[in-house]
């Protein structure tokens, strides 16, 4: 039986090193958060944005069946991000990325989502570090998180100890994404360049 999942984009940051708004930033004919969620609503029935406040919400060019959800912990970064969005969906799973990775990968989405069974989240690693901001979460997380933050302890992997966490290893994300990237992030001006000429090349 299929699990049904909600996607969750983190659209709040400040986009203080690109010194623009990089969600609205254009990428191959559209908006950077507009190819990020095209991608992954093709493998999640419920989705769901989140923002810093209703004016970005209002901002933001994406589809009509998209929700927005304005940070319920200000200043909470990704973990305060991922916590307004999993509270937010409609679903009991979810999978968070960041609105600037234009290369997600849906093949390697499916099988992160198919590992959920019998834990409370799924989370890739990469050079032996965990990438949260690339992962699936249960519900069953949210008290976890939200201790965290009331605390101010941001880190998000802070909580792992406490909820079962499947990892996926660097060999079988590789099965899917040799080069890792899924994980790329559009932060600065260079990455941006990079990102575009990884696009005419067929990325």
């Amino acid at each position: 039986m299929t699990v049904k999942t909600t996607a969750i984009v983190l659209a709040g940051g400040k986009s203080r090193r690109l010194g623009r708004d990089k969600n609205i930033e254009p990428f191959d004919g559209q908006p950077l958060i507009v190819r990020v969620l095209h991608r992954l609503t093709n493998v999640t029935e419920d989705a769901v944005v989140v923002v810093n406040d209703t004016n970005q919400a209002t901002d933001l060019p994406i589809p009509k069946a998209v929700r927005t959800a304005v940070d319920l912990f200000i200043g909470g970064g990704s973990l305060g991000g991922i916590y307004t969005g999993l509270t937010d969906a409609k679903t009991q799973w979810a999978f968070a990325v960041a609105c600037d990775m234009p290369f997600i990968n849906i093949s390697l989405i499916q099988y992160i989502l198919s590992l959920r069974e019998g834990y409370d989240m799924v989370v890739p690693v990469i050079n032996s570090r965990p990438e949260p901001t690339h992962a699936a979460y249960s519900k069953t997380c949210l008290p976890h998180m939200e201790r965290r933050l009331r605390a101010n302890d941001l880190k998000i992997s802070g909580f792992f100890d406490e909820v079962r966490v499947r990892y996926v290893e660097q060999t079988d994300i590789e099965r899917f994404d040799i080069n890792h990237l899924s994980f790329f992030n559009v932060n600065t001006e260079g990455d941006l360049k990079h990102a575009l000429q990884l696009v005419s090349r067929g990325h």
